[in-house]
């Protein structure tokens, strides 16, 4: 019998769901395009490298998008009362949880592509087109070669996730043959998806890293930055101007040493090249100051400071409630899991957290939990931006490139996309921290027997009662989210992000400390002695 067409106001539900997707797809776009060009530097802008900063950031959000739309297919499976609705039969929820793993997989497999190739060959070329003397076909060789070592990595990652079995062979008097022969058996079984898994289970790790890094500091030093403000343009030139005059006074007394024709000696030749040093930076943030003080966006940000204020503090607030529930979360899995040896996954919510009790109550009202999934996300993403802005991009203690408005060289911004990327791989597993349940289920209900005695009759009644899908739920009532299933193929993976998201509180602590204690930004922070992607020349306005 063929399956029922979704209609009246299932139909609809369908319809807004795919155009909120659509719409969000639209926007992604859009931000990708205005956020390069305007981070990107206008006198470094490079074709190639603008367009793979925009494809990668833009994958890295789409990814992320996905997951409210798993969510939301799961949950439009079904009725509220408990029941399947009339169409979805176990052919056609087959076929959408599949439609929802390719699509998956497809998107890692892309940014495989984009991590392991298409990244480190674009910047590999553009670190070779520094030297002046190096051709075109030079460049290229040079990048292949370099690109070829992380080609090495990702199939290595692929071969141990190929052959790394879900299960093992419980003849414990196996052949070696054998042994192999099961390997090869479980690489046939998996279709080679669990190679890549275990791929991008891995650049999760190394994403979870980036988290802590960069988006437990941005979460504390965004709203913080924004309810403090920055530096005034015009206290900031004067202090400047007396600077300058104080150096120059210096560098006058030393000179007047060699007025009768005597040479300096080593030690104030030294200090007269640090002092010349000094006085050009200084004239160099006098003329930023300058033109920052007389801009009108300088005014315009000026009328705009009680807004950012107001962003500030519902910011710190989205922080809290983010720290509190993961917390509280970490603290169910410590208490209640089922262990490091499964990966501490846990069955069900023993203790409650604001974000698992807001999300149930927002589930009556479509699709409002679905927009305060994708608010988490983007704010766990414009989180990680600040945080990589304002720490800038290192190498172990040396600092690689620095991320500035108008300045960013196109080594740097392909490093920010690649970091961005391997931080929204890590994002699904921290929106489940906070929220197991939900993720695993979304709002399904399944049907349970509830006992009701009738006191007229005074005999007992078998009623199916809705009740919330979890843990104890049988497998053929409630299905199961495909981020969810990805998320715990293997153990391991699950019980290093248990313990990251601990090392993410407490850096989340440390850098609110910090940051609490952190006096005001300047006004034209970044132009100092080390920064050489500033421009004598061109100032920005934009770094108000």
């Amino acid at each position: 019998m063929a399956a029922a067409a979704p209609s009246g106001a299932a139909s609809a539900e369908l319809v807004i769901g795919w155009c909120i997707f659509g719409l969000l797809l639209l926007a992604i776009l859009a931000f990708c395009w205005i956020y390069v060009r305007k981070y990107q530097s206008q006198r470094e802008s490079e074709v190639v490298s603008t367009i793979t900063a925009i494809f990668s950031l833009a994958i890295a959000l789409i990814t992320s998008a996905l997951l409210p739309v798993d969510i939301f297919l799961v949950s439009y499976m079904k009725n509220q009362n408990g029941t399947f609705k009339d169409w979805a039969n176990a052919n056609v929820s087959r076929q959408i949880e599949d439609t929802v793993l390719y699509g998956y997989y497809t998107l890692y497999s892309v940014i495989l592509f984009c991590v392991f190739f298409w990244i480190p060959f674009v910047y590999f070329y553009y670190e070779e087109k520094d030297d002046d003397d190096t051709s075109k076909c030079t460049q290229i060789k040079t990048a292949f070669k370099y690109t070829l070592g992380f080609a090495v990595i990702c199939a290595l990652l692929l071969l141990v996730g190929a052959f790394v079995p879900l299960n093992v062979p419980n003849n414990k008097n196996s052949t070696e043959w054998e042994k192999v022969k099961f390997l090869f058996e479980e690489l046939g079984s998996s279709h080679g998806l669990a190679a890549l898994s275990f791929s991008i289970s891995s650049l999760t790790l190394i994403g979870m890293l980036a988290a802590i890094t960069y988006t437990a500091y941005g979460m504390s030093a965004l709203p913080l930055n924004l309810i403090k403000g920055t530096r005034s343009a015009a206290y900031e030139r004067l202090e400047n101007t007396e600077d300058i005059e104080e150096v120059e006074q210096h560098i006058q007394t030393i000179k007047s040493k060699s007025k009768d024709g005597r040479p300096l000696p080593s030690r104030d030749k030294r200090a007269l090249k640090q002092l010349e040093e000094r006085l050009r930076t200084l004239r160099k943030r006098e003329r930023h100051l300058e033109f920052i003080e007389n801009s009108w966006w300088t005014k315009f940000c000026g009328a705009l400071r009680p807004l950012k204020i107001i962003w500030g503090i519902f910011f710190i607030l989205v922080a809290l409630l983010f720290v509190i529930s993961l917390f509280l979360s970490n603290l169910d899995k410590a208490l209640h899991s089922a262990g490091i040896d499964s990966g501490f996954i846990i069955f069900g919510a023993n203790l409650s957290n604001p974000l698992n009790m807001l999300l149930p109550v927002l589930q009556t009202v479509f699709p409002l939990d679905y927009i305060l999934i994708t608010i988490i996300i983007m704010y766990f993403i414009f989180t990680s931006m600040a945080g990589i802005r304002n720490i800038g991009i290192w190498f172990f203690w040396v600092r690689l490139y620095k991320i500035r408005r108008g300045r960013t060289r196109p080594q740097a911004l392909l490093f920010l996309c690649m970091i961005l990327l391997l931080i929204v791989l890590h994002t699904s597993y921290m929106i489940y921290s906070l929220a197991p349940q939900y993720v695993m289920y979304g709002s399904q209900n399944y049907l349970i027997e509830s006992n009701i005695t009738y006191d007229d009759h005074k005999n007992n009644s078998a009623l199916p009662v809705p009740k919330r899908c979890d843990a104890d739920a049988p497998e053929d009532q409630c299905t199961v989210t495909r981020t969810y299933l990805f998320l715990h193929k293997f153990w391991f993976f699950s019980a290093a992000y248990y313990f990251g998201n601990w090392a993410f509180l407490g850096v989340f602590l440390i850098g609110l400390i910090v940051s609490c204690c952190k006096g005001k930004k300047s006004v034209i922070e970044g132009v100092d002695e080390d920064d050489s992607d500033i421009s004598d020349d061109e100032p920005s306005v934009y770094s108000v």
